[in-house]
């Protein structure tokens, strides 16, 4: 036999088995691995209340069961919380992993392409996950970059937490989103229903499909100004009641929720009569909309560390251009007084930052404030769980450590119902069973 021959034979014999094993491992079943986590405290977070001693059972990435007292059977793998307070998952409802602000944000649109907004998202979505934020909603990005994050995590790939992306938020020509705003006029162009800008009733319909075709899991809108882009109003209505109804009626038909951008009262109330799920931001709702918020079950996803953050950056020179500088330091301030009264009057929330506004990583830093506006402890770590889980529809699956949750799992060394900055400080991340920070 030639040389040539015996190699022919050879790289056949190598692929005939790299496709053996390819079907072993592919029709091979994982063995269930099975956990049970002694919890010296665990947060309820359909009741908001701390219980004591629970064996926590997880199978195959899965909450098995809950019993008092301690109790690991001989199968099991013990992981021993019993020096900390455990809670579920946590679950931000307003992040955007691809951005993270700074004095060149502005600068990186035309410098930057769409694989350095993917690296930069795996480095946050890791920093997201390993702070305790098990889960995340991701509203707004460009080049489907958090589609194919999402689905990296999933497959396993890349560490982060479970996403659910709007992909390209839509927006009005000019408005709040509209990617080209602040261009020179000859990069301006007219960018269309794809690039996330809409126009009356027919583009509006455009877009959202166009959004089940790129693979989002909802559909974010712009329905006011805001503050962070390069245009005049931060708080003017920018869609029309019609293009409202008809982005909501299309998004229902493909089993779409619908999150709103909105800073200012008469964009704010059109949304929520055109039926929309939650509003982000919502700093100049008052009573009024407040009571349309409670007739139409719509969520508040305050984001006040995004308000903070703002607030504080319009004091230094040269950080945002003069025309975001205003609406920063006008904006910005207002946000924790409107959640305080929403709170009070009893709007549904859930925990959202607009971290990408903020540093990714310190989500925690929003209980903080939530707290020091008036919110109780309990209640802020349900808007992160229970609540949060409710919004995404997924109670039966995220939120709380019951039987046939999802295994996310988080600990912290302190007693959060006490000092809310504990949650600042998580020592121990499950995600779906697997350990993401072990507990020293």
């Amino acid at each position: 036999m030639t040389t040539t021959a015996k190699s022919g034979h050879f790289r056949s014999y190598c692929a005939r088995l790299v496709g053996v094993l390819l079907t072993v491992f592919a029709v091979s079943p994982t063995l269930a691995e099975e956990l049970a986590i002694y919890a010296g405290k665990m947060f309820d977070s359909q009741g908001g209340e701390l219980l004591e001693n629970r064996t926590i059972h997880v199978v195959d990435g899965r909450i098995e069961s809950v019993q008092k007292g301690f109790a690991k059977r001989d199968r099991e793998q013990l992981v021993d919380l019993r020096n900390y307070t455990v809670l579920p998952g946590l679950m931000d409802m307003h992040t955007h992993l691809a951005y993270e602000y700074g004095p060149r944000t502005y600068m990186e649109t035309f410098t930057w392409n769409e694989a350095d907004y993917t690296l930069r998202a795996v480095d946050t979505a890791r920093r997201t996950l390993r702070a305790g934020f098990t889960t995340v909603r991701d509203l707004g990005d460009s080049g489907h970059v958090t589609v194919s994050l999402r689905n990296a995590i999933d497959r396993g790939t890349v560490e982060g937490p479970r996403i659910f992306t709007a992909g390209k938020a839509i927006a009005t020509t000019g408005g709040h989103a509209d990617p080209t705003n602040g261009y020179r006029h000859d990069l301006m162009g007219s960018p269309g229903p794809a690039d996330g800008v809409v126009n009356g009733i027919a583009s509006a319909r455009q877009a959202v499909r166009q959004r089940y075709k790129d693979g989002a899991d909802l559909i974010k809108i712009t329905a006011t100004g805001g503050v962070l882009s390069v245009a005049k109003s931060g708080q003017n209505p920018q869609f029309m009641q019609d293009e409202l109804e008809a982005v909501v009626a299309t998004a229902k038909d493909y089993g779409f929720t619908v999150a709103v951008h909105a800073h200012g009262k008469e964009g704010m109330d059109r949304a929520i009569r055109a039926g929309v799920d939650s509003i982000e931001h919502g700093t100049y709702m008052d009573g009024e909309t407040i009571e349309l918020m409670k007739r139409n079950d719509t969520w508040y996803v305050p984001t006040l560390v995004a308000g903070e953050w703002v607030t504080k950056k319009s004091d230094v020179d040269g950080f945002f251009p003069d025309m975001v500088r205003t609406k920063a330091a006008t904006i910005g301030p207002l946000i924790r007084d409107t959640f305080a009264e929403a709170y009070r009057r009893g709007v549904g929330i859930a925990f959202g930052t607009d971290s990408g506004v903020s540093r990714h990583g310190d989500n925690a830093r929003e209980f903080i404030l939530m707290v020091a506006a008036g919110m109780t402890p309990a209640d802020a770590l349900r808007s992160a769980t229970w609540n949060a889980a409710e919004l995404l529809d997924m109670q039966d699956e995220l939120g709380s450590i019951s039987a046939g949750r999802k295994a996310d799992i988080i600990a912290v060394a302190g007693n959060p119902l006490e000092d809310i900055s504990e949650m600042q400080r998580v020592g121990f991340v499950m995600k779906g069973g697997e350990i993401v920070v072990n507990a020293e």
